[in-house]
């Protein structure tokens, strides 16, 4: 196996993913049940964590795997919460196992020298980091599996997934991994609201309020110079009811597009049939700055169309104000 240094140091990561819709309080719980394993965790909002156990197998005197099945029992027991957590010597092993085990919950633990055979036979769509479009330019050009992704030249992944994000996921496929494990508290949030004005029934006045905190939320989130992981949905009801649910998006972006789509995934989920509304949240969560979302060439010319004008509409907004121009559903409603 690849090493990232000639001193060949290697941490032990454990990767741990909650259930979805896990609500805010519970998922900080489940923290401070990490907490009590090692002093090196670091939140990935909505569900998921990292954790290094280096030091914290000295403490314990025991194994990775006993420690994963130990915070398991613990969240059941005091949670009610099962959970899957992959181990490894890198974020990229243990995150990618983590994937791997089925729901509930379970523990799957990968050695060192375990990594290059136990990576090779994955679909390359199951290695940690591999986006979806990534995915499918390389399935494209005929590799399906990691381990022919860690033989092809890192130049030819390069010309297929662009200069980084082809080096990153040639280096993890050969199972190269050199980030730390850094302690992170729960990451801001970028919140936008709407209220109706009288209790809203009808299924396209509340569609167009939700496309206009969409473009609302895209803007904040653009210039903030940040993206967002994961959408959140809140639904207010008349007589003090709610609904709440969060999805991930495939990957962080902070465009009108992405969002939007997400944003309707969320409200076709709740169902709506004749609810009164009094109003919505829509939230980008788990924030990551804008730097680190990798730039992929895409082949659909009418989505890059739309991010050229996304990009010319935000400098009109800049310069006459954020209500000049928008969507056509949005000013119809406003009207």
């Amino acid at each position: 196996m690849t090493t990232d240094g000639p001193a060949r140091r290697i941490s032990t990561v454990m990767h741990v993913r909650c259930p979805d819709r896990l609500g805010e309080e519970t998922y900080r719980r489940v923290l401070e049940e990490l907490s009590e394993l090692s002093p090196v965790v670091q939140a990935l909002p909505p569900s998921a964590a990292l954790v290094e156990l280096k030091g914290a197998l000295r403490y314990h005197g025991t194994d990775t795997r006993r420690l994963g099945e130990v915070l398991r029992v613990r969240t059941l027991s005091r949670l009610g919460v099962d959970v899957r957590v992959g181990i490894g010597p890198s974020i990229t092993v243990a995150a990618t196992a983590s994937a791997q085990v089925p729901a509930p919950g379970g523990v799957l633990a990968v050695g060192p020298d375990e990594v290059t055979d136990w990576l090779g036979p994955l679909p390359v769509d199951a290695l940690h980091g591999i986006g979806p479009r990534q995915a499918e330019a390389l399935r494209a050009y005929g590799i399906h599996n990691v381990g022919l992704l860690a033989t092809v030249p890192p130049a030819t992944v390069q010309r297929l997934l662009g200069g980084r994000a082809g080096r990153t996921a040639t280096d993890r496929a050969r199972g190269v991994d050199p980030r730390p494990v850094v302690p992170r508290a729960l990451p801001p949030t970028a919140s936008v609201r709407h209220t109706f004005p009288r209790h809203a029934l009808d299924g396209a006045t509340v569609r167009a309020a939700l496309l206009d905190l969409v473009v609302q939320l895209g803007l904040l989130l653009r210039r903030r110079d940040q993206a967002a992981r994961a959408l959140t949905l809140k639904l207010s009801f008349a007589g003090g009811g709610g609904w709440e649910q969060t999805r991930r998006l495939p990957e962080a972006s902070a465009h009108d597009d992405d969002l939007r789509a997400m944003a309707y995934q969320l409200m076709d989920a709740a169902g709506l049939q004749r609810g009164r509304l009094t109003g919505l949240t829509l939230k980008g969560t788990d924030l990551v700055g804008a730097d680190q979302v990798a730039q992929q060439i895409s082949l659909d010319e009418a989505r890059e169309a739309r991010l050229v004008a996304e990009d010319a509409v935000d400098r009109v907004r800049d310069k006459f104000g954020p209500g000049v121009i928008g969507p056509a559903a949005v000013f119809r409603r406003a009207s």
